[in-house]
């Protein structure tokens, strides 16, 4: 038997950085986001040795260990580390699972589409697959966020584990005390279409560190920075407001407030833009772009654009000036799913 299990990658459309703590268990946070046609895979082939072979096909990597739960947290694969020891321990009474895990994903690294989030989600869901654990979106959701955020102590917000387990279109809040409420949208065929043309992705080939920009975003918080208060404020406003465009397919609005929502984010951290991303941005907003933002938490990755479709071809030939690579996605109406082969 061998258990396959994939989660889909999203595009943070709106409100990114209100999931972060400690602005959402103060402030409350909001985000808008869709899910992408690019996924994080996992395949678990059970084996009969007592050890584990862990093994990141995409960037090459591998590790190997007993079977046990003594595994410690750190790299290599600390996420394939801590998802392994947080199943056995508390749905398996600690008894060793001996298997092969296998993972690669369509995005790379750093891309700033929730690629490390969505894996574990991936995990996750595989592990549910083979265990048949009674676990439900949020559960798995709010699982896979605690593995990577407290097992392993990675940095970063919440919303990437639930765009990866419920997907589609979503307008997610997250409330004080770990509540988090997942609002499906019910956008118009239309208006998905339309936002599909209008969307333009370009991979900038440059892999940053989200925990850094987001480490110092955080610090900006504690240390009660109005600037980052203020621009914290008004993305979680524009996350509303974006919303409802999208509902009534406003997309003249909606892109004006992407832009707008942009130059809040950029005043978070002093590292959420370059020179470089500036010049991207730039060359795609002269060439007919509506509005441009970096994905994720910023400082590289995908560069989001948002484009009136009539342009688009004239806005991929300036971004193919530039270094790296422009390309289209389309949205996608699930989350993780996991299934078995004999």
């Amino acid at each position: 038997m061998i258990i396959r299990a994939r989660a889909p990658l999203r595009l943070g459309l709106a409100g990114g950085g209100t999931d972060v703590s400690p602005y959402c268990d103060e402030y409350g946070g909001a985000v808008l986001n869709v899910t992408i046609d690019q996924y994080a895979y996992t395949i678990i082939e059970p084996t009969e040795d007592d050890r584990v072979y862990f093994t990141a096909s995409d960037i090459g990597c591998r590790f190997e260990a007993a079977a046990d739960e003594a595994m410690e947290l750190t790299d290599p694969l600390i996420l394939h580390r801590a998802v392994y020891r947080r199943i056995i321990t508390q749905f398996n009474n600690g008894r060793p699972l001996p298997c092969r895990i296998t993972t690669f994903c369509d995005a790379p690294p750093g891309s700033g589409l929730g690629t490390s989030s969505t894996m574990v989600v991936s995990m996750v869901k595989a592990f549910v697959e083979w265990l048949n654990l009674p676990l439900g979106e949020y559960e798995v959701a709010h699982l896979a966020f605690e593995i990577e955020r407290i097992d392993a102590g990675l940095g970063g917000g919440r919303q990437d584990q639930y765009a990866a387990t419920f997907g589609g279109v979503n307008f997610i809040e997250f409330h004080p005390e770990d509540r988090v409420v997942v609002n499906p949208l019910r956008i118009k065929n239309w208006i998905i279409s339309e936002m599909e043309t209008s969307l333009v992705l370009f991979d900038s080939g440059i892999s940053r560190s989200s925990a850094q920009i987001i480490k110092e975003q955080t610090d900006n918080l504690t240390s009660h920075s109005g600037t980052t208060l203020e621009a914290m404020h008004a993305i979680k406003d524009d996350a509303f407001h974006m919303k409802e465009c999208l509902l009534k397919g406003d997309i003249d609005s909606f892109a004006v407030c992407m832009r707008k929502s942009w130059d809040s984010k950029k005043r978070l951290a002093n590292n959420v833009s370059n020179t470089h991303i500036d010049n991207i941005i730039q060359s795609a907003l002269d060439a007919g772009a509506r509005a441009g933002k970096v994905s994720g938490a910023g400082g590289g990755g995908f560069v989001t654009f948002l484009v009136a479709p009539e342009r688009r071809m004239d806005v991929m030939r300036a971004l193919a000036r530039q270094d790296g690579q422009a390309m289209v996605c389309h949205f996608t109406r699930h989350g993780t799913e996991g299934w078995r082969i004999f």
